[in-house]
Order: C-alpha cells, then structure tokens, then sequence
C-alpha cells in the first residue's frame, strides 16, 4: 500500500507539474510582462469613461489573473467608478484558475471569457440603470481613521525601522499607487496593516531565489511541450525517468516558494499588482508566487483525485458518481466561487479536467467567483462586498441553470 500510494504522490506530482504548472507559469509571466509595460493605463481609462465603465471592468475582469481586477476595487471607494463596474468586473473574473483553463482548454477558455464579458457588463449597466449602488452605499460604512496624518506618520515610521538597513528594497512610499493616494485611508487599509519584512527569511527566499524557481519552470516547460507534441520516448531515453524527476523536483520547489511566501489563501494582493508595476524584477518575483499558488492547488487537486480513485476502487466509480450530481455540480460550482481566494477555484477547474463536472458548472463558478479581487474590497467596504457577492451569486445561478438545461438538451 505505501507503495501505491508513493506512486500515487509521484504520477500526481508528475503531471500537475509538466501538465500545468509549467505552462500557467509561462503564460502568467506574459501577462505580467504586459500588465508591467502597460503600467496601469486601462485603470486611468476606467477613471475618465464614466459611461463606459462597466464594460471596462468586464475588460479588465476578464484577462486572466486578479491584477486588474484588484486595482478596480478602489476606485469604487474613492467614488471613481460605479458599484455597477465593481459587480461587471467581479463577474467577469475568473482569477488564476483562468490560467489553468487557458493552457488546458483554450476552446473552453475562449467561449467563458467571452460569456462572463457579455455577462459582466450587462449585470453591471443593469445594476447602475436601477440605481443599486446607491441603496448600498447607504448601506455600506467605510472604515475611518481618526487622525489619519499622525496615524500614516507612524506607519512609515514603523516601515523605517524595517527597511533602514535595506535601502534599495522597494517600499510602500516609493510605489506609484494605482486607484488612490499615498497617506489615504485607502493607503493604510491595504499598505500599512501588515507591512513585508526583508529581515524574514521566506521574503529572502521568494525574493533572491525566484531565479532558481523561473528555471525549474523552464525545464518543466520543455518537457510538457515534448508531452504535447507526443514525442516518441524511443528518441528520447531519458524521458520516462526524467518526467518523474523533474516532476517531483519541480512540485516541491514549486511547495516550498508557496510555504515561504506564505500565500495560502490569496495569490497576490493590492500592494502586489502595485509592486509588479514598480519594476520588472517584482513582476518576475510576484509571477513566481502565483505561479506556486497555482501550482500546489493544482498538485492538491490532482493528489486528491488520484487518492478517491486508489480508495474507491476506480476512476470510472468517481467520475460517475460526480458526473450523475448533474444540476447539484451546478450548484456547487456557484457555491464554491462564492469563497473568496483563487485556490478551491483552482481545484474545482483541475477536478473539471479529469471529467468530474459539466461545463455548466464550469461556467456557472466562473461568473460565481471573484479571485482575489474581493479581497481589498472586503479590506475597505464590507458591506459592499457582501452585496456584489450576492448579486454575483444570483448571477451566476441564473446563467449555470440555463447553460445546464441546454447542455442537457444538445446531449
């Protein structure tokens, strides 16, 4: 038994590595690379289009990642943009686990982004032309700080202390917000709650090894194109021991940068999609925890399938008995988006590969879920938050139970 289920770990490791990660990873530093050139400019757009705003924010919700989508949330606070854009873009993301569509299922990928496009900015014109953000900002109350200049002082007083024997590390004061002012209440909320320490030892890691991490991710990528292109293993001897190998290899790297960046449940925050902005050294640090972040839900959800059909007695078993759940899978894939966080997306999308779930369920916790977009609303304006979620959520009822009833009728 320790056996099998030694070979289970190392086949899971194996593929969600060459299979996935590896090609999310590729595709996400791309995306990076583009979002670090661009420098924000979609966000002064969205600012200055106040007509136009929801179906920016399906635009920016819609590129894989939270990135955009998390610079939009601040907006709202400040008045900048409508509750409308803010449901239009949390509708239209799908978060890191657009990636692992993306690489996985293009076709899919494809005919998703176009339906949550359409779906988010029509939700969100919708919900400004029944004037819905005015209810809720009645609703909502945004934290205050009482003395909010003596409290910023004492925030760079306390980052003082933590970078002055780093002073070419990239701080908060240096960056170039996006969404807001330095010393606002937007500031301390997402900046200064919980300010990075270069003096610990998993931001050592994460930001002098991810050289290391980006060439795992390249040897790991050679070998999935050679998986794709079914090459021959004949003209490549080394092929069946080094799948495992690297594999193995690039999972545990790929589990330790995770551990050491300490992102468990969030991918990247609103001072990350800012530091990526600040320099293409951040972009290629900040990639690579999300990248991990990916990865391990990945491994974890490969890992699980794998064990429920060693346990069970079978894949068929598995898959049947999920895939007969038909309308509760639906159901499951708008519950599960409702959670906050990219990870239980990831493994719902990783769990839909291996043919656990209709498309309709696919859809229906891509329009469901928010990523990590939610986060730094939740951080400003709780109540607001929790009224884009429902709206999402009935959102995504609605559109699961329809995409369901005509699958099932094509089928």
């Amino acid at each position: 038994m320790i056996g099998d289920l030694w070979t289970i770990l190392i086949t899971s490791a194996e593929e969600s590595f060459t299979q996935v990660t590896v090609f999310v990873g590729a595709v996400l530093l791309l995306f990076g690379y583009i979002d670090y050139k661009q420098q924000g400019a979609f966000i002064e757009i969205i600012a200055k289009s106040k007509r136009l705003q929801p179906l920016i924010g399906a635009l920016l919700g819609i590129i894989p990642g939270c990135g955009g989508s998390i610079l939009v949330m601040p907006l709202y606070v400040k008045g900048t943009v409508t509750f409308g854009t803010v449901v239009a873009t949390l509708i239209a993301t799908a978060g890191d686990s657009a990636f692992v569509t993306l690489t996985q299922i293009p076709g899919q990928f494809a005919l998703i982004t176009g339906a949550c496009l359409v779906i988010g900015a029509a939700a969100g014109y919708a919900v400004d032309y029944y004037k819905v953000g005015d209810w809720v900002r009645q609703k909502s109350a945004k934290k205050e700080f009482a003395g909010l200049e003596r409290e910023h002082e004492k925030a760079e007083a306390r980052l003082d202390q933590i970078y002055c024997d780093h002073p070419h590390d990239c701080r908060s004061r240096d960056l170039r917000h996006i969404g807001h002012e330095e010393g606002d209440e937007i500031d301390m909320l997402l900046h200064h709650a919980d300010p990075l320490d270069p003096g610990r030892l998993g931001y050592r890691i994460t930001h002098n090894f991810y050289i290391v991490f980006w060439a795992a991710i390249a040897v790991g990528l050679v070998l999935g194109v050679l998986d794709l292109m079914q090459a021959d293993p004949r003209r490549f001897p080394w092929l069946p021991g080094a799948g495992a190998l690297i594999g193995g290899a690039g999972t545990l790297i790929v589990l330790l940068y995770m551990l050491f960046g300490k992102r468990f449940i969030q991918a990247q925050t609103h001072e990350d999609a800012e530091h990526k902005l600040f320099s293409l050294k951040e972009t290629f640090i900040h990639n690579a925890q999300e990248t991990a972040f990916v990865g391990t839900w990945v491994f974890a959800a490969y890992l699980v399938f794998e064990l429920a059909i060693y346990f069970s007695g079978g894949e068929k078993t598995v898959v049947a008995l999920l895939a007969s759940t038909g309308f509760v899978s639906v159901m499951l894939g708008v519950l599960v988006g409702i959670i906050p966080g990219c990870g239980p997306q990831v493994i719902f999308v990783s769990l839909y590969l291996k043919g656990m779930f209709p498309f309709a369920a696919l859809l229906a916790n891509a329009v469901s879920q928010d990523g990590d977009a939610l986060f730094p609303l939740i951080a400003m304006d709780r109540k607001a938050a929790f009224w884009a979620t429902v709206v999402n959520t009935a959102v995504a009822a609605v559109v699961g139970v329809i995409a369901y009833l005509i699958e099932v009728g094509l089928g």
